[in-house]
């Protein structure tokens, strides 16, 4: 099925980032996942291309177009080539909406075009040790001092944790409030008392460094407050549908690309004397995914379209996110299935592709989460 969804502009942008990751990322991918993280210039070579700050105003050196459809497009290419380590989608979609939304002038002239550039690398630090989806037990403070919040805390679990020099913080600035008590603070590399803690070892995303990070009497200035105090957590709420929707982008992409490995190996291997693929049970299997695949793509594209007109609910992006990574995860094993025991050797990307899967249904808020925020959509007062 042709999608309508893209437009000459997107698929140009398309060919330009496929040149992109097959110059300067494919050969040297392996490499980076046994080395747990991605280098810098890779960051710099990626924002001279305009690959980076996607949606930044030109005044701030970006290209001024507040239009979605291209972030798809990076977050696609990037889960069909099995590249989601590189964090991108965590720069792009995650972090920059913040600095578009809740900055002040001087605060969008001090990054964004460091945003832009790969000059800064940033990252979201929400999750604890003791704290996931529920932002209401976070235990990170940041208690005003006159000209400054002193921070404290631990966070866990966080992209691009090593390489970021700008990380939003969720910190209580009102620890006798609840919701209303959290704020979003940017904390930037050098800060006296800020440590990065252990690149944690994951099942897979192997080439995203994913790190501890600790706070320890950080002396974060109230100018790097972003928005007002107190209402972090409406911003919170605010962004999360845009990070949904980026992660069911990745889930459908890396779902349609196993499924292509998985027909061109069940037309080469054979079994009982033919292919595998003229046996009827690997042509059903192979037809559910297609069919299962196709509807989440056009559900998907609607939620795009919605996005981009500003109309796209919480609850809607959460279907979009756990029917795609649960998917996503049937998809995989399926595949992996189909291979036989050339599925769990890692030296087949579909191997790779079932460890980077698991973690889709977890990040960005886990399958029962996204459930609970549908079910209490559906008893809301009109």
């Amino acid at each position: 099925m042709k999608r309508a969804l893209f437009e000459t502009e997107h698929l140009l942008f398309r060919d330009a980032f496929r040149a992109f990751l097959k110059r300067e990322v494919a050969p040297f991918y392996g490499q980076w996942e046994q080395d747990g993280i991605v280098p810098r210039d890779v960051w710099r070579k990626a924002g001279q291309q305009g690959f980076l700050g996607l949606g930044v105003p030109e005044e701030f050196d970006g290209n001024g177009v507040n239009d979605f459809r291209f972030n798809a497009v990076l977050v696609e290419e990037l889960a069909r080539n099995r590249f989601m380590g590189i964090g991108m989608p965590v720069h792009n979609d995650i972090v920059t909406p913040y600095l578009l939304r809740y900055t002040t002038p001087e605060q969008q002239r001090r990054w964004l075009p460091k945003i832009v550039s790969g000059e800064i690398v940033a990252a979201i630090a929400m999750t604890e040790p003791g704290a996931g989806s529920d932002l209401n037990g976070i235990r990170t403070t940041a208690m005003r001092e006159g000209d400054h919040y002193i921070l404290n805390g631990q966070k866990t679990f966080i992209s691009n944790g090593i390489l970021n020099d700008l990380v939003i913080v969720v910190a209580k600035t009102d620890l006798a409030r609840a919701h209303q008590g959290i704020s979003l603070l940017v904390v930037e590399r050098g800060m006296e008392g800020y440590q990065r803690g252990r690149n944690l070892e994951k099942v897979g995303l192997h080439a995203q460094d994913t790190a501890e990070l600790f706070f320890e009497n950080v002396r974060v200035p109230v100018e790097n407050l972003l928005g007002r105090e107190g209402e972090g957590f409406i911003y919170l709420m605010h962004q999360l549908p845009q990070e949904r929707l980026t992660i069911a982008v990745s889930a459908v992409a890396a779902a349609e690309a196993a499924l292509e490995w998985t027909i061109a190996y069940c037309k080469e291997r054979t079994a009982f004397g033919k292919p595998i693929a003229d046996f009827q049970n690997t042509r059903f299997k192979l037809a559910e995914i297609k069919t299962e695949l196709t509807i989440a793509q056009v559900f998907l594209d609607q939620c795009i379209l919605a996005h981009n007109e500003g109309e796209l609910t919480a609850d809607e992006a959460a279907m979009a996110k756990w029917w795609t990574t649960e998917l996503q995860k049937r998809v995989v094993d399926t595949c992996v299935q189909l291979h036989g025991g050339y599925g769990y050797m890692l030296e087949y990307p579909i191997a790779q592709a079932y460890l980077d899967a698991r973690i889709q249904t977890i990040h960005g808020g886990t399958t029962e989460i996204m459930k609970e925020i549908i079910g209490r959509s559906l008893f809301k007062k009109p």
